[in-house]
């Protein structure tokens, strides 16, 4: 598979995986030494980010990521997204509006995710 649609495929699953509760220990998607940084907190390996996943996310979301933008350097690859990220609380939805700095190393496993930087542009609560 060409590199460029591996990582395109890796972001969507992200997404996914946040939006299914963070089943899993997040091995196939994170580097063991990956770290996250999010409105939400900052962790660091994939055990803590995992377990930040599944604390910031109890209730319904939904997680639209587009306009990925990827750069690869051999084994390595930056790419910049688009995510509006919805959460389904009962005194209203919660919107927020965020650009994506991600970073991804070629593992013996595949690309996996080595950063998450989720930063805040607009948020609307309880629309």
């Amino acid at each position: 598979m060409d590199d460029r649609h591996e990582l395109s495929v890796l972001v969507s699953r992200l997404g996914r995986w946040l939006d299914e509760q963070s089943p899993g220990d997040g091995r196939g998607l994170f580097a063991e030494d990956a770290e996250v940084h999010t409105p939400g907190g900052v962790a660091k390996g994939v055990d803590a980010l995992v377990e930040q996943a599944r604390r910031n996310h109890r209730v319904p979301t939904q997680h639209f990521i587009t306009d990925p933008l990827i750069e690869v350097d051999g084994d390595q690859a930056a790419i910049g997204a688009n995510l509006l990220v919805v959460f389904a609380k009962e005194e209203g939805p919660r919107l927020l509006g965020e650009r994506y700095e991600l970073k991804a190393a070629r593992t013996a496993y595949g690309w996996r995710l080595s950063r998450v930087e989720a930063r805040p542009i607009w948020e609307v609560a309880n629309a």
